[in-house]
Formats: structure tokens, C-alpha cells, sequence
């Protein structure tokens, strides 16, 4: 019976601290793909709390110093448990 419990405990210690990553393209535009790299990142609870008020396009380019327009954004997105982070990625020349 210990053995049990012990094995259960451990399980829910993997799936609680596992993650999966997935980076995904959302859009592109005509403007040139250059240097310049910007990331905005959030902390998301059970999928629709997102706890950084700041988070979006207009703030991954003003953390990139981007003031040109914007090439690529790019989601990637971090699923633990309860909880998952969420980083939009953007680039402009």
C-alpha cells in the first residue's frame, strides 16, 4: 500500500512540474525581417488570467527598441500544470 501512494505522489510530482513548449508563427508583413527583436512576456492562470498587464504587441516592441514596422510575430508558449507562460516574439530591421 506505501508502495502505492508512493508511486501516485511521484506521479503527480512529474505531471505538476513537466512542461511542453511550442513556438508558432501568428503573422507576418511586408516590412524586412532585420535585427531588431523584441519579447513580451505574461504568466497565464487556467488559461484566461493573464497576471502582466503590459502584455502585447506595442510593449514586445518598445522592449525591442523597435520603432519601424513590425516583420514577424511569433507566440511562444510554455503549458505547465496549472499555469502556462506565454512570450510574443516580434522582429523589424
Amino acid at each position: 500500500m506505501r508502495n502505492i501512494k508512493n508511486i501516485i505522489a511521484g506521479g503527480v510530482l512529474a505531471l505538476a512540474v513537466s512542461s511542453c513548449t511550442v513556438t508558432l508563427p501568428v503573422t507576418a508583413s511586408r516590412a524586412e525581417i532585420g535585427s531588431l527583436k523584441g519579447k513580451s512576456q505574461s504568466t497565464v492562470l487556467f488559461g484566461i488570467i493573464f497576471l502582466n498587464k503590459d502584455f502585447g504587441l506595442k510593449q514586445a516592441a518598445k522592449n525591442g527598441k523597435i520603432t519601424s514596422a513590425i516583420a514577424t510575430v511569433d507566440m511562444k508558449t510554455t503549458n505547465y500544470f496549472f499555469f502556462s507562460k506565454r512570450e510574443l516574439i516580434v522582429t523589424a530591421k
